[in-house]
């Protein structure tokens, strides 16, 4: 762990913008994107990255996927562009060689650092023994971890929830053991348990025990919706940084108002061009019948940052083809603001 990470018992918090690293990778500043599932694919994270996020993790890629090479999974999931470095793969499975032959194949395909998930509570991924369950299987946890590390060679961090159920700490206890006998080079530390989902205040006095109990950095998620809650959970927290996911979403100038590049929420042309660039680097990823469909989960979050009634969403997601789709968005700017950003 580098030195700065975490300030000595005493010392005033590092600011958000200040560098750390993870392991030997040396990131920016303390802001960075959670693994967004199903969502943060290579333009998701590149965009959070042009706006200042320190690191973006990717979504969850099936550590099986990666193992068996899965066509679909290496074409997409496994796309990363030259700009969004340094960049984290998140990998999950409950199976140590199959977790060390993914994560070889991860590092081969670019990826700065590994991330292991032990926090999804969603059943489809609990009933094969990934995500969350790990929380019950610490042996199982650890041998993940350690095939990880052995696969790829690179530093490898680890996201789970505070535990199964409300008052259950044992990803609290997961986590030491992860940092003390596991070799986990950070622990993203999300504290709220899995029944509880996004719901709930999360336990940010919990966070502070795991920060100043383990040496690897903790970087704190959940409950960080806007600048302001951001804020607070750094600070109650005093974990060495902060992973926007929900409050990201349709949202990327979050990343800027917290690095200090902008004081104010972005204009309606800035809104509008950066949902055009959204379009164009979908149909780019996925082509235009389906980045077409794949694109009705983006247009609420970005009609409500234009402040739009909900029937321009409802419009866009009954739109059935692109052209149509980028028609109705520069609609709600003039004609002369019509520009999206470029990579």
């Amino acid at each position: 762990m580098d030195g700065p990470s975490l300030p000595r018992p005493g010392a005033a918090q590092p600011s958000l913008t200040s560098p750390f690293s993870i392991g030997d990778v040396r990131l920016e500043n303390r802001v960075l994107l959670a693994p967004l599932a199903g969502i943060g694919n290579w333009f998701v994270r590149l965009q959070a990255r042009r706006h200042g996020a320190g690191l973006a993790v990717s979504e969850m890629v099936s550590s099986f996927g990666l193992h068996y090479r899965n066509e679909r999974t290496m074409r997409e999931l496994m796309r990363i562009h030259p700009d969004e470095h340094p960049v984290s793969v998140q990998l999950f499975g409950h199976d140590p060689e199959v977790m060390r032959s993914g994560a070889a194949v991860a590092a081969e395909a670019g990826a700065d650092l590994i991330d292991i998930n032990m926090g999804c509570p969603v059943r489809k991924v609990r009933k094969t023994g990934a995500g969350v369950e790990l929380l019950a299987d610490p042996e199982l946890a650890l041998g993940l971890l350690r095939g990880a590390i052995e696969g790829s060679g690179l530093p490898v961090t680890v996201k789970l929830r505070s535990g199964l159920r409300p008052g259950d700490r044992s990803g609290f206890e997961l986590a030491v053991r992860l940092a003390e006998e596991g070799g986990a080079a950070a622990i993203g530390f999300h504290p709220r348990a899995a029944t509880t989902k996004h719901k709930g205040e999360p336990d940010y006095a919990l966070t502070r025990e795991l920060v100043e109990r383990i040496e690897p950095p903790v970087v704190v998620s959940g409950g960080l919706e806007d600048a302001e809650s951001v804020r607070r959970a750094y600070r109650e927290s005093g974990a060495a940084a902060v992973m926007l996911a929900r409050g990201a979403l349709g949202n990327p100038w979050l990343f800027e108002q917290l690095t200090g590049r902008r004081s104010g929420p972005p204009s309606r042309e800035e809104v509008v061009a950066e949902l055009l660039w959204t379009v164009d680097r979908a149909e780019e990823h996925l082509g235009t019948e389906r980045a077409s469909r794949y694109l009705r989960k983006f247009y609420p979050w970005y009609v409500e940052a234009l402040g739009a009634p909900p029937e321009v969403a409802q419009e866009l997601q009954r739109s059935a083809d692109l052209p149509r789709a980028r028609e109705l968005i520069a609609a709600q700017i003039p004609l002369s603001a019509r520009l999206a950003p470029s990579l």
